[in-house]
């Protein structure tokens, strides 16, 4: 089994974000399957918070039942969706606010360590939207349309749809439980992954839990 830890922002979340990209990339797709990017379809939407590799399925209630204490310690936050980037020209994501993230990041990690995992230390939490295709990067220049709307042949540039979204800023919401979640390479639409949950850990239930302000989500 392929598993990772994650968080599934509320369907209300990921609708304003989809209106957003939707804004953002008008005109410039030529049609589903095609352009130089692979958009993740918005229910597999997530923020990875550690990744586990493949585990025997015989470990699973181990995994299961250790991601439990883990977010047993970490105590339910306010979060948004917020900004934007490129990691290697290639992946364009969407980052999160909130104060919780570094703490969850810690515990989810520590249970690969458990596994004999190497630590997994992420240090930007990000939800990614899109991929370069293979040759699909950066494009010619292109011709320049009326008006300065200089488009690429075949798609937008990822990143002009980076700096479009630098500003972008998501309803907020309170994380409240972490997703064990199983990966299968290559089964869902269009060759992307397809992800399963397996099981869901909640937030916050342990004596020694941080509590948050989940009022309101942090800048």
């Amino acid at each position: 089994m392929r598993l990772f830890a994650a968080v599934r922002p509320p369907a209300d979340v990921l609708d304003h974000l989809e209106t957003a990209l939707a804004s953002v990339r008008a005109g410039t797709e030529p049609g589903p399957g095609r352009g130089p990017l692979r958009w993740t379809p918005p229910a597999d939407r997530h923020v990875t918070v550690a990744f586990y590799g493949e585990v025997p399925q015989g470990r699973l209630d181990e995994v299961a039942q250790a991601l439990d204490a883990a977010a047993s310690q970490v105590a339910p936050f306010a979060a948004s969706l917020s900004g934007a980037g490129l990691f290697d020209g290639r992946t364009l994501w969407v980052g999160c606010t909130g104060e919780g993230w570094a703490p969850l990041m810690a515990a989810a990690g520590d249970v690969g360590v458990g596994l004999g995992r190497p630590a997994d230390r992420r240090s930007r939490p990000h939800l990614t939207i899109a991929r370069a295709r293979q040759g699909g990067g950066r494009q010619g220049t292109g011709r320049a349309r009326p008006g300065g709307d200089r488009r690429r042949p075949g798609g937008p540039d990822p990143a002009a749809l980076a700096h479009a979204l630098a500003l972008y800023r998501g309803p907020g919401w309170t994380v409240g439980e972490v997703a064990l979640v199983e990966s299968h390479l290559g089964a869902g639409p269009g060759g992307s992954p397809r992800h399963d949950v397996v099981h869901v850990a909640p937030l916050g239930t342990g004596p020694g839990a941080l509590w948050q302000d989940v009022g309101r989500a942090q800048d």
